[in-house]
């Protein structure tokens, strides 16, 4: 009997269709929105762009699940004469893979189509060749013939993102724009959406939170750790899988695409939520592996810990290939692992698990 194609599930995939740019997040909570907020006994929105869901709002302890639903873009900041545009990057690009890409501007007016355009090789000098560009040497071309004529269609404050849609590869493998961190606010979605049918064996208050502006610094993770006030706390993010070349585990460490979720020891990390984790993940046989980080890590877990008086937070990663390019892969199976795993987590808890160590 043949294998069953893979089918992704609709919440993900939406999710990555989504464009949304730190502070500019509007698609991706939508669809937040209509998968999450059914399940929910509360759910509310704040200042910042957070969604912040609620399930059973009388257990204890409380425990936040955090994934952030902003994702990389550029910034129109400039219009030259002839109707060039460009831009400001939002997040941490990688300059190299800026240029030649097809680029979606959102604006008030809807989508407008471009390009990202440097000069050509063959009219560079020997030296130039050489370097990166720098961010003003790349622009955007959307066939403008004048800078009226651009700003009859763009602003200056529009944002834009890579033109690059989410595809298998093989498998469950796929490729998408903006799996950071799109994956994990699926997760941390799913997650309370599987709970709900079992919310009578929860003793905690789990609250699950997709974050805005993590790619500009936590932000939104900052103010919700502040809002919610729990006392545990998993943040779910992408980590680096090592398993491809170039790529020295001696200075990186091992993870690998289909090894299951990644789990984080070090400073930022709570001893207690991390065993809890490793125990859900050994009683329900889930694949798993492990990363190290002696400082804050670059997460939500970084502002979620240090909110109001602590925060007992652990880190989940999924292990992703090509991190902050256009063209992300990940296996859909560590995915879904990762909330098998929050699943179990999140029902193993007790009140009296409040991360005191």
């Amino acid at each position: 009997m043949p294998k069953k194609e893979f089918v992704p599930p609709a919440f993900l995939t939406e999710l990555l269709a989504a464009h949304s740019p730190s502070g500019y997040e509007a698609e991706a909570q939508a669809v937040f929105d209509r998968h999450v907020q059914p399940a929910a006994d509360t759910y509310a929105k704040d200042r910042v762009g957070n969604r912040i869901a609620t399930l059973n709002p009388a257990g204890s302890p409380v425990l936040m699940l955090a994934g952030h639903i902003d994702e990389l873009g550029l910034l129109v900041t400039y219009i030259n004469k002839d109707g060039f545009i460009y831009f400001d990057t939002i997040g941490g690009h990688d300059r190299t893979v800026i240029s030649g890409r097809r680029v979606i501007i959102h604006t008030a007016n809807g989508p407008v189509k471009g390009v990202t355009g440097k000069r050509a090789i063959h009219l560079m000098t020997e030296e130039d060749r050489k370097k990166v560009p720098e961010r003003h040497e790349i622009w955007i071309d959307i066939g403008a013939r004048s800078k009226e004529e651009a700003l009859a269609r763009v602003a200056i404050g529009d944002p834009a993102t890579y033109d690059h849609e989410f595809e298998l590869l093989h498998g469950t493998v796929g490729t998408a724009r903006a799996f950071d961190d799109k994956v994990g606010a699926y997760i941390i979605g799913e997650t309370l959406r599987r709970l709900a049918p079992q919310k009578k064996k929860l003793a905690a208050r789990v609250v699950a939170v997709a974050t805005a502006q993590e790619e500009i610094g936590t932000r939104g993770a900052t103010v919700a750790a502040y809002s919610v006030d729990p006392q545990l706390a998993v943040a779910v993010d992408v980590g680096h899988a090592t398993d491809h070349p170039d790529c020295d585990n001696r200075k990186f460490g091992e993870t690998k695409l289909g090894g299951g979720p990644i789990l984080c020891r070090g400073a930022n990390i709570n001893p207690l939520v991390y065993k809890k984790l490793l125990a859900a993940a050994k009683a329900a046989k889930i694949p798993h592996q492990f990363e190290a980080d002696p400082r804050p890590t670059g997460t939500d877990a970084r502002a979620i810990q240090m909110g109001r008086g602590g925060v007992a937070t652990g880190l989940v990663s999924i292990p992703l290939r090509y991190m902050h390019t256009p063209s992300e892969v990940v296996d859909l199976e560590d995915v879904e692992n990762c909330v098998k795993l929050l699943v179990a987590f999140a029902l193993s808890l007790e009140k009296g698990d409040t991360g005191e160590w």
